[in-house]
């Protein structure tokens, strides 16, 4: 049986050099999204053959692996996965990318699994050049949103430190009151994984931005790194009173991380239709399909 273990601050480097030697733009691949979502996913992990492994549980019960990753034999893998799970009492899934994921187990077990996509967990990818600059026609509404807001209100924008981080919470506290944060199970999930990466900013090599509007934070956003090209926007938070701030937020942070980063990551939109109407709208360069691998029952 593999062991698995829990993800702690300290496998950070280990975990961090698999997926990024793998070149994956996933966001679940986010050592960040790994950490601070463990508390509802429950995800361990695991080295095995110079593959890493992560294993998380989805709706509480269905339990799922990433694709391994990494230089070993990872068909064996797999079929050490295959056996955890007959042991287990589970059916084997493996989470990944379309149609790569697929077209690896037709490849390697031709027949024996079945696959699912899910529209709602698709990555939204961004040129960090086209969200910095907002040129050409398919912006326009975009900069009349920014050039409004900065006709309209004194402002800057900082990098998010440590010392700024309680303000940052009490802008969230005031978010969440007016949206109703307590009565909708999203929200509290989202909220539990804020604290946990506020908390923990340095230790999670965060990056992060605070616009002020007349010495007040009004918005804050923070990130990390999906791999050597792509740096993934874990939260976005603002003052929805004030006109413009997530625009003006969502331009200032595409314009301030490293020019290394060809590629934002804005994550999913689970299936909230007006989070997928505000995403497209700022024109996605990809769209990347995830979803998983069922081994088929008459091939356990």
């Amino acid at each position: 049986m593999i062991d698995f273990k829990p993800i702690r601050i300290e496998d950070k480097e280990l975990i961090t050099t698999y997926f990024f030697a793998c070149g994956n733009r996933d966001c679940n691949l986010s050592f960040v999204n790994l950490y601070t979502w463990q508390f509802l996913t429950n995800s361990h992990y695991a080295v095995v053959d110079d593959c890493l492994v992560v294993r998380f549980t989805l709706d509480e019960e269905s339990v799922v692996y990433t694709m391994p990753v990494g230089t070993g034999d990872v068909k064996n893998v797999i079929e050490l996965l295959k056996q955890q799970a007959k042991a287990e009492g589970h059916v084997l899934r493996v989470h990944g990318v379309f149609p790569e994921l697929e077209e690896w187990f037709n490849r390697e077990f031709p027949g024996s699994f079945d696959y699912r996509l899910d529209r709602d967990y698709f990555d939204y990818i961004y040129s960090r050049q086209e969200l910095a600059e907002l040129k050409g026609k398919n912006f326009q509404p975009k900069r009349n949103h920014v050039n409004k807001f900065k006709r309209t209100y004194n402002y800057k924008y900082t990098p998010l430190t440590v010392d700024l981080i309680p303000h940052c919470l009490e802008l969230e506290e005031k978010w969440c009151e007016e949206h109703d944060c307590e009565e909708e199970e999203s929200l509290i999930n989202e909220r539990k994984a804020l604290n946990i990466a506020l908390r923990n900013f340095d230790a999670l090599g965060l990056v992060g931005g605070a616009l002020w509007v007349d010495d007040e934070i009004v918005g804050f956003t923070y990130g990390a790194p999906v791999n050597h090209d792509t740096f993934a926007v874990h939260i976005e938070k603002a003052d929805s009173h004030i006109d413009g701030s997530y625009n003006i937020l969502n331009q200032e942070f595409a314009r301030h991380i490293p020019e290394q980063y060809v590629y934002l990551n804005r994550e999913e939109d689970l299936g909230i239709q007006g989070l997928r109407k505000a995403k497209l709208s700022y024109r996605p360069v990809i769209l990347l399909e995830k979803g998983y691998a069922e081994l088929i029952e008459s091939w356990k």
